[in-house]
């Protein structure tokens, strides 16, 4: 197993992905995940408090009531396209498997402190070592770094408000009424 950590959270023309980097391996694998992942991520990873717990907040603290802390999270299986992972806890004094996405594992891995590992099959044929000029930086506000334009992280919100407008665009009203939902539970957080 190869311990790796999040690189990067970003949103490319072909949805939101994570990056996971080798620690100690040059190469990156990257994983397509929902926005509702997505967010969570990026929730803590900024470091932004929230009132009530989200899911993977929640499922942190019942691990902790029941007393089986997660030991490590493994992305462990690549299967036509699909990544697979497993939860390692402990319970008394025994390691147990859950089988998670592998966006839930990674959000609860960051929650938890927990390692992050990916199995060398998986490595050996979804990573990639990425060029300095292929790697995907977080921009300034201006969508620029060193005077040229690059791709930027959406935050949530600015993801939402731009399906908002693709939604509308296209007509599909009912999506464009959850999403403007959802855009308005996102503000009355903050």
């Amino acid at each position: 197993m190869i311990p790796v950590k999040v690189d990067q959270l970003f949103i490319s023309n072909m949805g939101l992905a994570v990056h996971l980097k080798g620690m100690e391996d040059k190469r990156v694998l990257q994983i397509f995940i929902g926005a509702a992942e997505a967010q969570a991520i990026a929730i803590h990873l900024k470091g932004i408090e929230v009132p009530r717990p989200l899911t993977h907040d929640l499922l942190k603290n019942l691990l902790a009531y029941f007393q089986s802390p997660l030991k490590r999270v493994e992305v462990c299986d690549l299967r036509e396209g699909t990544f697979y992972a497993r939860l390692i806890l402990e319970r008394e004094g025994a390691e147990v498997e859950v089988d998670a996405r592998p966006s839930d594992a990674i959000a609860l891995a960051l929650r938890c402190g927990a390692p992050i590992l990916v199995a060398e099959m998986v490595m050996d044929e979804a990573g990639r070592v990425l060029e300095e000029t292929e790697a995907v930086p977080v921009a300034d506000k201006a969508g620029k770094k060193d005077g040229k334009p690059v791709a930027r992280v959406l935050t949530p919100l600015e993801k939402l408000k731009h399906d908002l407008d693709q939604a509308v665009k296209a007509e599909r009203y009912e999506d464009a009424a959850r999403i403007r939902d959802e855009i308005k539970r996102l503000e009355s957080l903050h």
